[in-house]
């Protein structure tokens, strides 16, 4: 079967989750590739027919288990990666939601190899993917803006 995310024709439209809990944020670890080996937040690529919030909401389950609740948008990152021909390989912009810890414990699926509730503080000391702290800050300022 081939990945039909690789060398696409158009980028590809992405969510994520900075999910805070008791003032801690969620971290996970990739298990693979992209990103293989660093710290981010669980999310995926949207689905048609679904909302953003739909779709941060089912991908979180689908990577966690969590059920969680959006509450703002935080920002965006936007992933570009070229092979050694300078062909594009993969493109991902990524819509990433604040969001509410709501109920259930982290239970990976295959695409992480572990979780960590967290203080943004010690994000310094993981590898991560790009800008995660950036984020991390902003989703806690959306949240503390939400109420």
């Amino acid at each position: 079967m081939s990945d039909t995310r690789s060398y696409p024709t158009r980028p590809f439209l992405a969510v994520s989750a900075a999910i805070v809990r008791d003032g801690k944020l969620l971290v996970v670890r990739r298990a693979r590739p992209p990103a293989h080996g660093l710290y981010t937040m669980p999310g995926g690529v949207v689905e048609a027919g679904e909302t953003l919030e739909e779709a941060v909401t089912r991908e979180v389950h689908e990577e966690t288990g969590l059920t969680i609740t959006p509450a703002a948008l935080a920002g965006f990152r936007e992933t570009i990666v070229r092979d050694d021909k300078d062909r594009v390989e993969r493109h991902f912009v990524i819509l990433c939601f604040a969001a509410r810890w709501r109920a259930g414990e982290p239970v990976l699926n295959e695409e992480l190899s572990e979780a960590r509730w967290l203080d943004p503080a010690e994000l310094a000391g993981l590898p991560t993917t790009p800008g995660l702290s950036d984020i991390a800050a902003m989703a806690y300022a959306r949240l503390k803006e939400a109420g």
